[in-house]
């Protein structure tokens, strides 16, 4: 996992200087998780994403935003409330989701929104 800032969003996420749509700068899929230090639920979610980065790492990139670091960058996607989740697939449109996921469904949407398989079928 990754801690992004303006910079590196523009690089690797979108460069929302350059493109008024939304053009994916990656090639695999990912995650982008907007957080915050003092956040509970973003607590709670951190380790799950750390277990997940490292059973689909080379599969989906996951990366972190600070939206006390960067407002800029969570005001663009219009968030509210944190963690919020956006799924990137490699073509279309992101998806947004709000609050702690659980493993179990973070993999799913893993599966549902960005197309990869569970590497690990048999373990949640």
């Amino acid at each position: 996992m990754e801690t992004l800032n303006v910079d590196s969003f523009k690089t690797k996420v979108f460069d929302f200087d350059k493109n008024e749509k939304w053009v994916y700068a990656g090639t695999l899929p990912a995650i982008v998780d907007f957080y915050a230090d003092w956040c509970g639920p973003c607590k709670i979610l951190a380790p799950i994403l750390e277990e997940v980065s490292q059973e689909y790492a080379g599969k989906v990139a996951i990366y972190k935003v600070d939206t006390e670091a960067t407002p800029e960058l969570a005001s663009l996607f219009g968030i509210r409330g944190i963690p919020s989740l956006l799924f990137i697939p490699p073509q279309g449109e992101p998806t947004m989701s709000s609050g702690v996921l659980p493993k179990e469904i973070l993999k799913e949407a893993i599966a549902d929104l960005l197309k990869v398989p569970d590497p690990n079928p048999s373990k949640s």
